[in-house]
């Protein structure tokens, strides 16, 4: 996988998206929302997560472009929102959770 700062610098995604995920990290928490995001029961790893959220951003991002009706920016935010927190989350303080 890429470096997470090359992957962000290669996101280009209007400003006040950007700016709408940074305000979103001071209520960023992990278990909760990449649960909610990942449709998983439990938290998943960094590397799954990241996966998914890149995927799922994609997803939008392409919906917000074409004008899609069923494009959400609330979805669009959290998504952006939990992408930025788990590429500025340090890999030393995550917890490892087994899957299985």
């Amino acid at each position: 996988m890429p470096e997470s700062h090359e992957i962000l610098s290669n996101l280009r995604r209007p400003k006040i998206l950007i700016s709408a995920a940074r305000l979103g990290l001071a209520h960023y928490r992990r278990d909760a929302d990449l649960r909610f995001i990942t449709g998983t029961s439990r938290t998943p790893t960094r590397e799954f997560a990241i996966e998914t959220l890149l995927r799922r951003e994609a997803l939008l991002e392409t919906d917000r472009r074409d004008g899609a009706a069923g494009y959400s920016i609330q979805k669009h935010i959290r998504v952006l929102t939990a992408l930025l927190g788990e590429f500025r989350l340090p890999v030393s303080s995550l917890r490892v959770v087994k899957h299985g």
